[in-house]
């Protein structure tokens, strides 16, 4: 129940589609198209029309040829995205070139493709992007056509202004660039850990489809055994005692009766009257849950206490893995001790898990349930990191909250030390329907 790293993960949050781009593409084309038509033809200012105009043909040509390429549906790796996204950077490079350099009022545009990249790309191929937008804005404060304008006026900007466009836009570059980034990375991050906990979930579901498998296999193989079982029955009366084929016959259906026996205990361990395997107490819950990490080196202990009868639940996937997660992080972190205790009364149903460890570190409290939030105060007290408390403690809170809990972390209060996790319940909602997600083990 450790933590899965991100890597293990195969989605392609790093790659773009083809068809992305081209849109993107498409849309710079037609914005371009139209503003120099805008300019040249209904305002009436001289520009170099035929250049420019070429300019934009050329990333429609080049749309044309991806389509006709490659499927639109092709995801591009991270190195490719960043040379067609630095061919878009060059391309309105050049079109502010001819048209006025950074006193264009579009020259903010040249940040549209590094804001693509923060969104879809890792940081180091937006920190080249954003390297190669700069550097364009760089010369083309310096190494410009005059901008477009009446021919009966001289339009020049003063020097002093146009070093502060340039500031205005490496600066907002800048910003705007790493606050894109750090949202989408946020964005991934939750995909990946919802994707790791669905994977979990599939597993675990996986696991229960088994039993029921057992359930048809016992159905189907019933009748050939039965067969098999009266045809050695009748075979054994053929032969007299003492006739080593008679002892044979007898070893075939001894056996062929305790397949009969087996298939018995699986049908009646997988049917939905048995409510013995479907229901189960908290004490048996506890103990499921702790008994894999005895041995540890840490002690671990439990106990259980409340007013009325103890709660009995239904069998549930999601609350064994997600409480077996929170008490393996804390014999991780624990010193020598973690006490886990189960209290109720008649509307709540709470379990506790306490260690003797160094606790969470309070600058990531408040943190703590999100993905990849993985530090608390030092190291464990075996001197390894635990396991971390990012995607496993994100898993488990999200697969307990699935079924009705609600999760307090906290650190003890002193004198005490170390980490306190409290799951609640309704008691209500755990003997009844544990969750939406009701998966019996």
């Amino acid at each position: 129940m450790t933590d899965e790293p991100a890597s293990n993960i195969n989605l392609p949050h790093r790659q773009l589609k083809l068809d992305t781009l081209v849109r993107l593409r498409w849309l710079a084309v037609g914005g371009q198209s139209a503003a120099l038509l805008i300019v040249h033809v209904g305002l009436g200012y001289s520009l170099p029309a035929g250049p420019a105009f070429a300019m934009v043909a050329l990333s429609a040509w080049l749309n044309i040829f991806l389509k006709m390429r490659w499927p639109s549906a092709m995801r591009l790796s991270e190195r490719a995205a960043t040379l067609q996204l630095a061919y878009d950077i060059l391309q309105m490079s050049g079109l502010l070139f001819l048209t006025g350099g950074l006193g264009n009022p579009f020259a903010f545009l040249l940040m549209a493709p590094v804001m693509v990249s923060a969104t879809g790309l890792s940081a180091r191929y937006t920190f080249l992007l954003g390297v190669v937008a700069t550097m364009c804005a760089s010369l083309l404060a310096v190494f410009h056509l005059p901008l477009p304008w009446p021919d009966t006026e001289d339009f020049r900007l003063p020097v002093i202004y146009s070093v502060g466009i340039w500031v205005a836009l490496v600066l907002t570059l800048g910003f705007m660039a790493v606050y894109a980034f750090r949202v989408a990375e946020e964005a991934r991050q939750l995909a990946d850990a919802l994707t790791a906990t669905e994977l979990v979930l599939a597993r675990e579901q996986h696991l229960n489809a088994l039993d029921g498998l057992a359930t048809a296999a016992a159905h189907e193989l019933g009748t050939p055994l039965a067969t098999i079982y009266l045809a050695a029955k009748e075979l054994r009366d053929e032969f007299e005692d003492g006739d080593y084929r008679g002892e044979d016959i007898e070893l075939i259906r001894s056996q062929a009766e305790r397949c009969r026996e087996i298939l018995k205990q699986l049908t009646s361990l997988s049917s939905e009257e048995d409510q013995t395997y479907q229901r189960m107490p908290v004490a048996q819950l506890l103990e499921d849950v702790i008994d894999p990490h005895r041995g540890t080196g840490v002690a671990i202990h439990s106990s259980i206490g409340g007013n009325g009868p103890e709660p009995v639940g239904t069998r549930n996937a999601a609350i064994r893995y997600g409480l077996g997660n929170l008490v393996e992080n804390a014999v991780d972190f624990a010193a020598s001790r973690v006490d886990v205790s189960a209290q109720w009364d008649d509307t709540v149903l709470s379990i506790s898990i306490r260690d003797d460890g160094p606790g969470f570190s309070v600058d990531i409290l408040g943190k703590i349930g999100d993905p990849y939030v993985s530090i608390r105060s030092g190291r464990s007290p075996q001197g390894s990191s635990g396991g971390g408390l990012g995607l496993g403690i994100f898993i488990a809170k999200t697969l307990l909250e699935r079924t009705g809990a609600k999760l307090q972390l906290e650190n003890q209060a002193p004198p005490g030390n170390g980490a306190h996790i409290r799951v609640s319940w309704p008691r209500s909602t755990f003997e009844g329907r544990v969750g939406v997600d009701e998966t019996p083990i």
